[in-house]
């Protein structure tokens, strides 16, 4: 019985190089192939042309490249993309594509379903069936980065973890995958030009800081009033406001970062003046910025927008206290590809 191949990129360009080493090859092989695999993001090893027929076949009975396949493009009418990406064991995800002006950003998924129970989103309603390597997250940016380049003539210029799943449920094969993008034996980009979005996990955001990462923090808030962040994010029962806000004072103090809020306000829940003071309470610990977020419903009817007078309150009162607040516009509602919709409807 042929032993089970494994996956080539699970391994270190060290190890890569042993391989070659113990196969009687020289060990600047696994350079070779160690680039084919990230830089050029190779998806066989027959296409990797500098290196022999022989050593291809040799690679070929020992590795396989678990690479995604994009099953499916939808193009929004405001330019948004959505792939369905199937991963080696069928499983789907999906990201997308945001186009502006100024630059194109990729959203990502971490996991298959999600390990929180936000009862907005609907991503949330799907089983967390397992989570992503990191080399299914970098080929995700890999293929838009590919599309920017292809529907918007320019490459792509920031990366969010938004999609589907919890990015710290995931923490070490998201930090892998951010290793593998920012570096320049990957895709070069800044770490800068990255948001990692969680819904808050106060021990996995101490331990961020305490690994000194050079990305950038957004936590989807929604509200700064325990029992009501309860009864739309359940999991803060176990992980409190408190809690949240201690781990959130650590993040800045070891890392002096700017906090993103993404925020979200709906009618009947969160849209009193007392919400506002919460919130402003909340952020005045350290220099913070609210992205208040349109909402995309998910067809149940329970959540639905507030009012455009409610979203100028929360302005105003953000402003008055000194607080940078964007009002920030869905895009790719009419794909499902918007915050909160990804589910696998594709």
């Amino acid at each position: 019985m042929q032993a089970k191949r494994k996956d080539i990129r699970a391994l270190t360009r060290d190890q890569l190089r042993d391989f070659f080493v113990k196969n009687g090859d020289k060990a600047f092989r696994g350079n070779q192939v160690y680039e084919w695999l990230w830089q050029k993001a190779a998806h066989s090893f027959e296409g990797m042309t500098n290196l022999s027929k022989d050593t291809r076949e040799m690679l070929e009975a020992n590795f396989v490249i678990n690479h995604i396949k994009v099953d499916q493009m939808q193009r929004s009418s405001d330019g948004t993309i959505k792939n369905a990406v199937r991963l080696h064991d069928d499983l789907v995800v999906e990201s997308v594509l945001i186009p502006t002006k100024t630059r194109t950003t990729a959203c990502v998924s971490s996991q298959v379903g999600c390990s929180l129970d936000c009862l907005f989103c609907a991503t949330s309603r799907l089983k967390r069936m397992r989570n992503l390597n990191p080399d299914e997250i970098y080929d995700q940016v890999v293929a838009i980065d590919n599309e920017s380049r292809l529907y918007f003539d320019r490459p792509l210029s920031n990366i969010v973890f938004m999609g589907m799943g919890e990015p710290l449920m995931n923490y070490n094969n998201v930090l892998k995958a951010i290793d593998k993008i920012t570096s320049p034996e990957g895709l070069g980009m800044s770490p800068k030009r990255i948001t990692v979005s969680t819904s808050g996990v106060p021990k996995l955001i101490r331990k961020m800081a305490d690994d000194g990462v050079k990305f950038k923090l957004a936590v989807s808030l929604h509200s700064a009033i325990d029992e009501i962040r309860t009864s739309i994010m359940p999991f803060n029962a176990t992980f409190t406001l408190s809690d949240l806000r201690a781990a959130l004072v650590y993040w800045y103090e070891k890392t002096k970062s700017r906090i993103t809020y993404e925020y979200v306000v709906w009618e009947g829940i969160n849209d009193k003046r007392k919400d506002i003071d919460a919130l402003i309470d909340f952020c005045r610990f350290a220099p913070s910025k609210v992205n208040l977020i349109e909402y995309n419903p998910i067809d149940d009817g329970v959540f639905q927008q507030a009012s455009n007078k409610a979203i100028d309150l929360y302005v105003d009162l953000l402003e008055e206290n000194g607080i940078v607040v964007t009002v920030r516009r869905s895009r790719g509602k009419d794909i499902d590809a918007a915050c909160g919709q990804l589910a696998n409807k594709s």
